[in-house]
This record gives C-alpha cells, structure tokens and sequence, in this order.
C-alpha cells in the first residue's frame, strides 16, 4: 500500500538548465532540523522516495548525473511531464532553457507541481521583462533566485502567482528626477535661505 504525503513537502528540486544541459540554476530542498537523509518529518509524514529530504541528492556529484538524466529525458521529447523514478519531472523549454521541478514520483500532485514551474517561469518572465534566455537569466540572476525563494522554501510551495511573486521580488527603480539629498544640497539651501533672509533686512 503506498503512503500519501500528508506533510507539505512536496518540491525536491527547482532547476534551470541551458539548450546543452548545463546548470544555470539549481535549488535541492530538505526539510530542515534533518539530521540524516530520510529520516525525520519526511520519513515521518510520508514524503515518499524522491522527495525532499528523502536522499539521493545531497552531493554535487549526484546533483550533476542526476540533471544529466533529466535532460536526456527533455532531449528525447514526450511532453512536459517525466516520469524518472523514483522522480517526477516536469518541464517548460523557453528559448534556450528549460524551467524543471522535481517532486516525488509516489506521492505527486502533478496539477499542483505544473502550477508551481508555472508561476515561477512566469515571475521570471515578468521580472526580465519577457527576455527569458540565458545571458539575460545569468545577468539578472539575483532576481531570478528571489524568486525561486518566493515560490518554494525547503520544499514546500509558497506561491503559486506569478504576479504576487514577481512584486515581491522586483526593487523599484531609481527615478533620474528623484532629488537626492546630501550635504551639498543641504549647504546650498542654507545659502540661499541666508541670502534671502539678508536681502529682506535690507529691504527694512
């Protein structure tokens, strides 16, 4: 009889890889106070094999083959969704990269993970202005990793909105027509207070 996850630990990984299957992004997720892989609220609440804190990925070498099998899947074609046991896959190419979530093959909600690469492409997308390709990613890579953190945290789903997460993320502009206070602008309103305070004394 296979668990249901009852806890909310759902996301095992949230990646980025470019057209040749090399990582622009990576975020591998483990509930936290876990001492060894497996074990604890992920063992207990039945994460599954495959999900976060369930081991399999916690070195860079495992990191590595294991996104080298997952692009060998995106690169045969077959749709969005994967199976890759004991994961589950599910993917979204834009221009030259494709946007993948992993979670847990036993105890996937496949509808909930599609929802999640969804908003968290489309809050990329929002916040590099629709120029989603890899040189852009790489340069705006700190608002592209504010919003993997707005959309998932140790595994477990924060946001589904793209427009919430991309609002959260985006640091308002500096207006060139913003007056900039400092010392100087301090002493040149000094100066011209003083000159018309003196100009009307001698007006007296």
């Amino acid at each position: 009889m296979t668990m249901s996850n009852l806890s909310l630990y759902t996301v095992t990984a949230l990646l980025i890889l470019d057209a040749d299957g090399q990582r622009v992004l990576a975020k591998y997720y483990n509930p936290p106070h876990q001492n060894t892989p497996g074990s604890g609220i992920a063992s207990d609440l039945g994460v599954g094999p495959g999900g976060p804190g369930m081991g399999g990925l916690t070195s860079l070498k495992e990191q590595k083959a294991f996104e080298k099998s997952v692009f060998e899947k995106i690169r045969r074609g077959g749709g969005e969704i994967h199976p890759l046991p004991p994961h589950l896959i599910i993917t979204r190419t834009i221009v030259d990269l494709n946007f993948i979530i992993v979670g847990p093959l036993s105890t996937s909600n496949e509808l909930m993970l599609n929802q999640t690469l969804s908003a968290f492409s489309d809050a990329v997308h929002l916040l590099l202005r629709g120029q989603i390709e890899k040189r852009n990613v790489l340069e705006g890579l700190d608002l592209v990793l504010l919003a993997a953190d707005e959309t998932v945290d140790d595994g477990i789903i924060l946001e589904t909105d793209a427009a919430a997460i991309a609002a959260r993320v985006s640091r308002p502009k500096a207006d060139s027509t913003d007056i900039v206070i400092n010392e100087q602008t301090l002493l040149n309103a000094y100066t011209s207070f003083r000159d018309k305070v003196s100009q009307r004394i001698q007006q007296l």
